[in-house]
């Protein structure tokens, strides 16, 4: 009932038609972007002398109406239920409930266009006062209702309003209610509550500083907002502009320090402005100002206004008058109280955020006389109130400049961040990553370490060698068979790689692995012919792709079974359409068969020992064809596609540019991923502006990455060393800075030193990338010797040191 009678007292106030929603404890109106209004005026809306009325009227125009209207029409034996013998269709008695509506309350259907503006005027009929009696007290309550808003009016009951830049807590309930909540006819889909962000929980100092609007820049915006002039013609520019300037303004005494007496009194000589003398503070004409001689004591005030918007002054004071004989002068306004409204609304477009106080001094009176004039200028959407300059005072401000200070805001926190290094960066991925001795343990850690590297396809072999094992200190194959045979995670050769021949290396092959769950949104940049070519396939392949067609997903001994062919010959063609990408399995073991050597796999006269520790194809889980996606499913997914990869970004760099983005091959274009970019970066929940240097272009940073990368600059990179695999994500050759690019392959690894790659493993060699003691070279030869996580099918190569 409040939330329904307040949606009423709002769509009157503004003229607009709100979207509400209400629930027990919860009411959330949905205004536009031109509304603004006083909080603490809000529990002034409604009173409960007046409550029943404006709930009748609030019910005549919601849902809840025409339904109990027709419940009480029909029980009422007003409408016919049964005809001929037979139940009358629900939409025939909806018909004659309306058509009955129509002859007693014919308002109620009328047009709306034709309806005269205020109350409808309810008839005295039982069945409506029945209806509005069921509408107001049985299905609201609205004696309830009265009692608060008595105890709000005697002061039993506070209301505190809050000026928020983010919803609170307690508000996401309603922001995501369901419809059975809404107090309007607007679809779910086109709820402007769905608009609304929220931000992370943040301590009270922190949540303190969003929204803050930079002091630099309202006084940038209060001096562009001010004219600039210098000859005659702008000063009457400017005086047509803003409305009028007091004396202080055009003698430089007030904040523009600029003497304009000489061009002013060439105005007033062409007849073209004069000084208006208002009355004082106790009421009296001001002679001094009106002779033109130099000002006495009892001089309050004096304004420099254009021949053509004096009589708007004097309109506003009718006890002020001119300096200068100008008498018939047109008046753009009807009334004072217009009058007063486009001179505050014209000296608000020249002065930037101001108080109601400053604003009230320029006329010589006090601030009480300007409340109206602000609320009317507020509720058209010209102007806003608010708290801009961080004081305790309320100000108010013209929209449009309003607009520039937030821009003016946006880049200065763009540019108030000093980039870092690129070794500093490349320290900062470590510690993001968590490489080192921050290294994450249990199934948890590995299921976030997916989360973040999803997307990325590095060879088969390097994900269980050196990507995973340098992440999960405890890594072990189990916690990944866990992940996978539970449903959560999914192994896949992306499509653009199937043109490789059917010979080639699958530990090689590019393998992505990702949440099950967001696997649709990375195959949006799958092609959208995924259809092998028969004709380029084995006679094996073919079989076996032709049996899980046909039959479905299929375990390893039914697919032998299914196909009819020798059990290394499935094995074989399974490789080979693993590294097509047109097969997947259950479990990741499935890959790690197919990677594992001949040597290594069991077969039926293997020892039964030796078959529980070797690698099978029959704890592979079952094998499926991967679904091909049409053209129009792969756009059709695009967008979200598109914001899910642009996100899963930021958390795997923290700071995202196009250089880093270079060894990315499953992204969409950078043209793309930059609009969802700004359109995060103006929402306030990621930070844009230049973080690394000399990194050039774009950049955009989460929040969190922000901070850790002013520590990681501020701590210092003290002499720490960190060993990745080259075909690990955080090799980036645009960061690395160093001239020779290490190949993106599992064999190969990389030595960095504060942030700096300093040596690398090129299969058994250990090449220097920069110039290194005798000390380091014995320091990189021990960190790429030593034993390094690795699955038991794993075998690495002795290394041989030649600087």
């Amino acid at each position: 009932a409040y939330g329904l009678a307040l949606r009423k007292c709002f769509c009157r106030r503004f003229n607009f038609e709100l979207q509400a929603a209400a629930l027990e404890d919860t009411i959330v109106l949905s205004l536009g972007a031109v509304h603004s209004f006083a909080l603490d005026d809000v529990k002034r809306y409604l009173s409960s002398a007046s409550i029943a009325h404006v709930l009748e009227q609030a019910v005549l125009g919601a849902p809840l109406f025409p339904t109990h209207w027709r419940w009480n029409a029909s029980i009422a034996l007003a409408v016919r239920r049964f005809r001929n013998g037979k139940k009358m269709p629900a939409q025939l008695q909806r018909m004659d409930a309306e058509d009955l509506l129509s002859t007693v309350f014919p308002e109620q259907l009328a047009c709306a266009e034709n309806l005269p503006g205020g109350d409808r005027e309810i008839p005295d009929h039982p069945l409506i006062k029945q209806t509005l009696y069921d509408c107001t007290r049985v299905a609201m309550d609205v004696e309830g209702l009265e009692g608060l808003l008595e105890r709000i009016e005697s002061g039993d009951v506070a209301v505190v309003g809050r000026d928020l830049t983010s919803p609170s807590p307690l508000a996401q309930e309603v922001l995501a209610a369901r419809p059975f909540a809404f107090l309007d006819d607007a679809p779910a889909e086109e709820r402007r509550t769905l608009a609304v962000q929220t931000r992370r929980y943040v301590d009270v100092a922190e949540a303190a500083e969003f929204g803050r609007l930079d002091p630099a820049a309202i006084d940038r915006v209060r001096d562009e907002a001010w004219p600039a002039i210098v000859t005659a013609d702008e000063l009457h520019d400017a005086l047509m502009l803003i409305g009028f300037m007091t004396e202080a303004e055009g003698t430089g005494q007030a904040r523009h320090r600029q003497d304009l007496s000489a061009a002013f009194d060439e105005l007033v000589a062409a007849g073209r402005a004069t000084v208006f003398a208002p009355a004082g503070a106790a009421g009296d004409t001001i002679r001094d100002a009106v002779d033109g001689t130099a000002p006495s004591a009892n001089t309050t005030h004096r304004l420099w206004v254009a021949a053509e918007r004096a009589a708007e002054l004097a309109l506003v004071f009718p006890q002020g008058r001119c300096r200068d004989a100008l008498t018939e002068l047109p008046a753009s306004v009807a009334d004072a109280d217009a009058a007063l409204v486009e001179l505050c609304r014209a000296r608000l477009e020249g002065l930037g955020p101001v108080t109601a106080a400053t604003l009230a001094a320029g006329f010589g009176f006090d601030a009480d006389r300007l409340r109206v004039p602000l609320a009317a200028l507020e509720q058209s959407g010209i102007v806003m109130r608010g708290r801009y300059s961080g004081g305790g005072d309320e100000e108010w401000c013209e929209r449009r400049l309003l607009a520039r200070i937030h821009r003016y805001t946006l880049k200065r926190l763009r540019s108030e961040i000093e980039p870092v290094t690129v070794a500093d960066y490349q320290r900062f991925l470590f510690h993001w990553h968590g490489l080192g001795d921050a290294r994450r343990e249990g199934v948890d850690a590995l299921r976030a370490v997916l989360g973040e590297l999803q997307g990325l396809a590095p060879p088969a072999i390097a994900w269980e060698r050196e990507i995973l094992p340098a992440r999960i200190a405890d890594y072990e194959p189990g916690l990944l068979d866990q992940l996978s045979a539970a449903g959560e995670a999914v192994w896949w050769r992306p499509a653009g790689a199937r043109q490789a021949a059917a010979t080639s290396t699958v530990a090689a092959s590019p393998i992505a692995i990702l949440p099950r769950a967001d696997l649709p949104h990375w195959r949006a940049w799958a092609a959208a012919d995924t259809e092998l070519p028969s004709d380029e396939l084995s006679a094996a392949a073919a079989a076996v792709c032709t049996a899980l067609a046909e039959r479905g997903a299929l375990f390893f001994v039914d697919l032998v079974a299914a196909t009819g062919l020798l059990r290394v010959q499935v094995e074989d063609a399974l490789g080979e359409l693993v590294a097509r990408g047109a097969v997947t399995s259950d479990a990741f073991g499935g890959l790690r068969a197919v990677i594992a050597p001949q040597r290594d796999r069991p077969s039926f006269r293997s020892r039964p020992r030796l078959r529980r520790r070797a690698v099978s194809f029959d704890r592979a889980g079952r094998w499926a064809l991967i679904p091909a996606a049409s053209a129009a499913e792969l756009a059709e997914q695009r967008a979200a596609a598109v914001e899910h990869a642009a996100l899963v970004l930021l958390r795997r760099y923290g700071v995202v540019t196009r250089a880093v983005l270079a060894r990315e091959p499953l992204l969409p274009s950078w043209r793309e991923l930059v609009v969802v970019f700004r359109r995060l970066e103006a929402r306030g929940d990621i930070r844009g502006g230049r973080f690394v240097e000399p990194l050039g272009g774009e950049q955009f940073a989460l929040a969190d990455a922000v901070t850790a990368l002013r520590k990681t600059r501020h701590a210092g990179g003290d002499d720490d060393w960190i060993v990745i695999s080259a075909a690990d994500p955080l090799n980036l050759p645009a960061v690395n800075g160093s001239e020779k690019t290490v190949a993106a392959i599992g064999a190969n690894r990389i030595v960095y030193r504060r942030g700096r790659p300093v040596a690398a493993a090129l299969g058994t060699k250990i090449e220097a990338l920069t110039a290194l003691d005798s000390s380091a070279q014995q320091e990189v030869h021990a960190l790429l010797q030593a034993p390094r996580p690795r699955s038991s099918t794993m075998r690495r190569p002795d290394l041989k040191t030649r600087f």
